[in-house]
């Protein structure tokens, strides 16, 4: 068997535990709290894979392994990288109380409506994204996405609990600061994890499921789920296929530019994603908020006019959506396809506008597809009897980026 014993936030590893062992295998600071086992071989934990063959040899000699990690080794542990190389009938787990549930106990806060989101050995902008959108998130961080790099790229609102050194009763911090007191400081290497929390929100309700937030039951919501001016605002049948092709999901960030009401912008929202919403009319900027609270989302709004407000925004989205139209189209277009990471998504009313905007992106690298949106409403008249009622024609066009193969060539 191979033993995997959950220390640091949790009980430290018993006598009763390691006795017997062959081979003890775990992080320096780990071994060095246990006494090992007569006779027993050392491996401090660095790179993964050569450990692992260690452990294979001593367990194909049927010689115990006990392996020592932080907190419970089943939850973003080492459990995975064993069962998927010795199969789960090989392990023992011995579960400790996870760094995630010790620092929001730390606190006072539940935590069964948390996200949580490794940035460890990964990317950080999905970890990034994932705080801008949920208003209580822990990121499991690492070198180069911690703390500092994490404040740096949120807004200003959010808060960052640091929890470090998490169960050593002489190191342990737990700390509260802004994203700019985050992003100002070097955190060391003792950093467990990070909360980020929108406090307005943080509490939150009592919830059936854990972890990811539940799916919306709707989507393409009604018009007049939205404040909007003179029915200018996307028609739900519109904005149906749009979120189809832009396909808003936790982690992504999505842009919508030319927001109005922002009625795109908190459909992806409440699909999960981060989302960034621009627009230049100011009054068009206040019903977005309004909006945004009336559905109890997170959307960041930037007040400008499109495509200058753009180059103020620091991360490329995974997705945008062009709302409206003008003379400036096709040069808005553009520069979201430069930005854009998978696709791009415009919606027009003008059969004109139709060949620039679609050169723009056939002209960044993108394939091209689109549809004239035609659609009609029953609608009652009186005499207890119903109409169609025929909406304004809608030109949906979107672009997916093509993959470039390691050649350079377009696939």
């Amino acid at each position: 068997m191979i033993t995997v014993v959950g220390t640091g936030t949790g009980a430290p590893a018993g006598p009763d535990l390691l006795a017997g062992a062959a081979l003890v295998v775990g992080g320096r600071r780990h071994l060095d709290a246990v006494r090992l086992p007569d006779g027993a071989e050392r491996v401090v934990l660095g790179p993964l894979a050569p450990a692992l063959d260690t452990i294979a040899e001593y367990v194909g000699k049927e010689l115990p392994v006990v392996v020592l990690a932080s907190g419970d080794p089943g939850f973003f542990g080492i459990v995975r990288a064993l069962a998927e190389r010795f199969g789960t009938g090989l392990l023992d787990v011995r579960p400790g109380v996870s760094s995630v549930a010790t620092a929001f106990a730390r606190i006072g806060l539940p935590w069964d409506d948390a996200v949580v989101v490794s940035a460890h050995g990964r990317e950080l902008r999905t970890a990034v994204n994932v705080c801008r959108a949920r208003p209580k998130v822990a990121v499991l961080t690492g070198p180069g996405a911690g703390p500092a790099e994490l404040g740096a790229a949120l807004p200003g609102d959010r808060v960052l609990v640091v929890a470090s050194a998490l169960g050593d009763p002489e190191r342990e911090r737990v700390e509260r600061v802004t994203a700019a007191e985050a992003a100002a400081r070097d955190w060391g290497a003792a950093v467990s994890v990070v909360l980020c929390l929108d406090e307005a929100r943080a509490l939150g309700a009592v919830r059936t499921v854990a972890g990811v937030p539940e799916a919306p039951e709707r989507w393409a919501l009604e018009e007049d789920a939205f404040a909007h001016r003179d029915s200018m605002i996307t028609k739900f049948e519109v904005r149906a296929l749009a979120l189809a092709r832009l396909g808003p999901r936790l982690g992504d960030l999505v842009w919508d530019v030319g927001a109005g009401s922002g009625s795109v912008a908190v459909e992806c929202a409440r699909l999960g994603a981060a989302v960034v919403a621009v627009e230049k009319a100011a009054d068009g900027v206040g019903r977005i908020r309004a909006n945004a609270r009336a559905h109890g989302v997170a959307v960041e709004v930037v007040h400008g006019a499109a495509p200058a407000a753009l180059a103020g925004l620091a991360d490329d989205p995974d997705a945008v959506f062009v709302g409206g139209g003008g003379r400036e189209l096709p040069a808005v277009v553009a520069a979201c396809a430069r930005r854009a990471r998978r696709t791009v998504v415009v919606a027009m009313a003008a059969l004109d506008r139709v060949p620039a905007a679609r050169a723009a992106l056939t002209e960044a690298g993108f394939a091209c597809d689109g549809v004239l949106l035609q659609s009609s409403r029953l609608t009652p008249l009186p005499g207890d009897v119903t109409r169609l009622a025929a909406t304004n024609p809608v030109f949906l066009l979107w672009g997916v980026r093509t993959p470039v193969s390691s050649e350079g060539v377009a696939q």
